[in-house]
């Protein structure tokens, strides 16, 4: 016996699907599923009211049970089934248990994932999650002090960065530039933080930027909005700097 989604089964042995949406997307970014694989260790899909799905089972002994023709079973995760999403185009996924099934949009799963700081980027998955290193910290507290002297710059956030793929570490800044403004406002703030209010120490994690174009990447900004990573931005109406951060709450 195989471990199976046992919170997924649940939900779709009782078709519950629709009533415990967010539910259902908790189960299957904690717990992934199993999806069939072909003699030519290909993935298998399948075709539902003329819709090309990913079918997903809960275990392999479900997928065996509905897929006996299948070479073998891959238990994926949410990370991989959006990497699958994104190589084939195909954006629903077919989630099956022993007495029911659910179709899930993929784009519903991205969401989740983004709202627990998961997100990918190209060929590798980036991991963003707050950081309490000092040198996080000290990036917050110089961000706040400066930050109304770029006002080219509207937002900044501050977190820790991991390529899952590859381990690597590193401390991330993203800046969202206000509305016209060039993405060099952000390259200056940043030389700024780092020249006059951070002394880097050799043992210090290296810092990246990423400048974000508010017309062009609303949804990153969105997401970024949503992981709980120490925030600094502007007030447009009042034009004051605020700190958002765990450490205040």
């Amino acid at each position: 016996m195989t471990i199976q989604n046992l919170a997924l089964a649940d939900i779709l042995d009782r078709n519950a699907g629709e009533t415990e949406a967010e539910n259902l997307l908790a189960a299957l970014a904690d717990h992934g599923v199993y999806v069939p694989i072909n003699a030519e260790h290909s993935v298998m899909f399948m075709t539902i009211d003329n819709t090309t799905v990913l079918p997903g089972y809960v275990s392999e002994e479900c997928l065996a049970q509905h897929v006996p023709e299948a070479a073998a079973a891959v238990h994926c995760d949410g990370l991989r089934l959006l990497d699958i999403s994104r190589q084939t185009n195909v954006d629903t996924l077919a989630a099956f248990s022993p007495a029911g099934w659910a179709k899930i949009p993929l784009p519903l799963l991205a969401r989740t994932l983004a709202h627990r700081g998961q997100r990918t980027q190209t060929a590798q998955t980036l991991k963003l999650s707050w950081s309490t290193h000092p040198l996080a910290v000290a990036l917050r507290d110089a961000a706040r002090d400066r930050l109304a002297d770029f006002p080219g710059v509207r937002t900044v956030w501050i977190a820790q960065a991991q390529w899952l793929e590859t381990g690597n570490e590193n401390l991330m800044l993203h800046m969202e530039l206000a509305e016209g403004a060039a993405p060099e406002a952000a390259k200056h703030l940043i030389q700024a933080l780092m020249s006059d209010h951070i002394t880097p120490n050799p043992e210090d994690p290296a810092v990246a930027l990423r400048v974000l174009d508010p017309a062009q990447e609303a949804a990153t900004i969105r997401e970024l909005n949503a992981m709980g990573l120490d925030t600094v931005r502007t007030d447009p109406t009042t034009g004051r700097v605020e700190v958002l951060s765990h450490e205040y709450d």
